[in-house]
């Protein structure tokens, strides 16, 4: 007496069961992939291909650089202090002198600058320091900044980054109206991100629900100045974010995203 195979192709049931998990599969891809991400108005104006990159989770394009130098982003990882310190007397009048004579032109007296440049007072020393050592060695570019870090040793690096910490915060740069509310775009982008797209929330890193190693507190600066670093990152022409973290997200933000981001941030004190 012979039985027939259950894992046979001759067996209906067995035939059967696997189609049609194929096609339950299949249908499943195609409403999670294509239909669903066409359709969501979380994407903005991506198209289809984004879409589907987004809702799979995976970026649609991949930043290969414009030469061939190292893909390193920085060499310079700082750690948020556990606990505040308060910086010596002396760095922070070191910091001052160093101040005056080379940095207020730009970026005021008290670090409160014009729209194009950022305010610096008040902002996290890991931060400050960071950018300098990352101007120093080429990671982030600018003829002016870069000149003028140059010949600086890392003691002076410190006491700048201490000085400019230990002033009051500027105001906030943009104040809107008293009927305006913020932007719901920006707010859900700044305190919740968008899983979809792979865009986490500002504020787990810029501060509010959380901060990370040398990511700066954003209120205060002028849009203008805020646009433009996030489409510079956008566009891989700026890349000293660590593992590329403000690049990733950056690209998958709209334009029009970006900017309102801006000037929800520079509503805020």
């Amino acid at each position: 007496m012979s039985e027939e195979r259950v894992f046979s192709l001759r067996n209906p049931w067995f035939t059967w069961s696997v189609g049609g998990t194929i096609v339950i599969a299949i249908v499943g891809i195609l409403i999670g992939f294509v239909w669903l991400p066409s359709a969501s108005t979380a994407f903005g104006g991506l198209d289809l291909w984004a879409r589907i990159c987004g809702a799979a989770g995976v970026p649609s394009s991949w930043y290969s650089g414009s030469s061939g130098a190292s893909t390193v982003p920085s060499d310079v990882v700082v750690l948020p202090p556990q606990r505040a310190t308060h910086a010596a007397a002396d760095s922070i009048g070191r910091g001052a002198t160093i101040a005056t004579q080379n940095c207020s032109m730009c970026h005021g007296v008290l670090g409160t600058a014009p729209v194009t440049a950022p305010a610096l007072a008040g902002q996290y020393a890991d931060v400050l320091y960071k950018e300098m050592r990352d101007y120093q060695s080429g990671q982030r570019i600018s003829a002016v900044m870069q000149a003028i870090i140059a010949p600086r040793s890392d003691q002076d690096l410190r006491d700048l980054a201490a000085y400019y910490a230990s002033l009051t915060p500027p105001p906030a740069a943009q104040t809107p109206r008293a009927s305006e509310a913020p932007d719901a775009t920006a707010v859900r982008l700044a305190m919740q991100g968008d899983p979809e797209r792979n865009i986490a929330p500002c504020a787990a890193c810029h501060g509010q629900l959380d901060r990370k190693g040398a990511a700066p507190w954003l209120g205060g600066q002028s849009a203008v100045y805020l646009a433009a670093q996030m489409h510079a990152f956008a566009a891989g022409e700026r890349h000293n974010d660590i593992n590329e973290q403000m690049r990733n997200v950056a690209r998958q933000m709209t334009p029009e995203e970006i900017d309102s981001l801006a000037k929800y941030y520079a509503a805020m004190p």
